[in-house]
């Protein structure tokens, strides 16, 4: 899909209106008993927020073209795993704690790098100066798949607010996912368009853990 324009906005809002659709089934489940915990509260706000993030990048930040079928592929997935999460964490017992704190943080500090750079990226192409040129400015100048890093904070954050190991799962999945298939994928992309640009920024800098690797 990469270096395909989109021509309709159908498959963007179906996606979002279930992805709507799996945070109210998720609510639901963290308010059946008819009491709302700190806990539930938490997760149930980090699957709206998320939510939120998603729709805003699919509307506004995403300029490829979204099919039916990818559509449907990410229907499926985060019909999954926001009532997956209300599940397994609406089962543990007492109130948050320090490390339930610290989930919350890097819950916030993956969101912010995940659309923050994005966010980034979206404004620099906008001046029709940067027309055909690589961006990697703003958080991008510390990995060059910053964004996917984000997720996987962020994923791995609300897996850990469930107080469940297999919650663990997701991030780990979606990790992997990003490693083995979306990076090559979009790396080889890149090197095809902007040649020289593209193999000077990945010389210099991280693949995906900012100063790691």
């Amino acid at each position: 899909m990469h270096g395909q324009t989109e021509t309709t906005l159908l498959p963007r809002s179906f996606a979002s209106a279930m992805h709507a659709l799996a945070v109210l089934v998720a609510g639901w489940l963290l308010t059946r008993d008819g009491a709302l915990s700190p806990r539930d509260g938490a997760l149930l706000a980090c699957s709206a927020v998320y939510w939120a993030r998603a729709t805003f990048g699919m509307l506004v930040l995403l300029k490829r073209r979204f099919a039916w079928s990818e559509a449907v592929m990410v229907t499926g997935l985060f019909g999954a795993i926001h009532p997956g999460m209300a599940w397994l964490g609406s089962g543990a017992d007492g109130p948050l704690g320090v490390w339930d704190g610290v989930a919350l943080v890097a819950y916030a500090v993956g969101s912010w790098l995940n659309t923050g750079s994005e966010y980034g990226r979206h404004v620099w192409k906008k001046d029709p100066a940067h027309r055909g040129r690589l961006y990697t400015e703003g958080l991008f100048r510390h990995a060059m798949h910053i964004n996917y890093f984000g997720d996987t904070v962020l994923f791995t954050a609300f897996a850990a607010l469930t107080g469940s190991p297999w919650a663990l799962v997701v991030p780990v999945v979606m990790t992997v996912g990003f490693v083995v298939q979306h990076i090559p994928a979009l790396d080889a992309y890149l090197a095809e368009r902007y040649g020289e640009e593209f193999d000077e920024y990945a010389a210099r800098t991280r693949m995906f853990v900012p100063w790691v690797w």
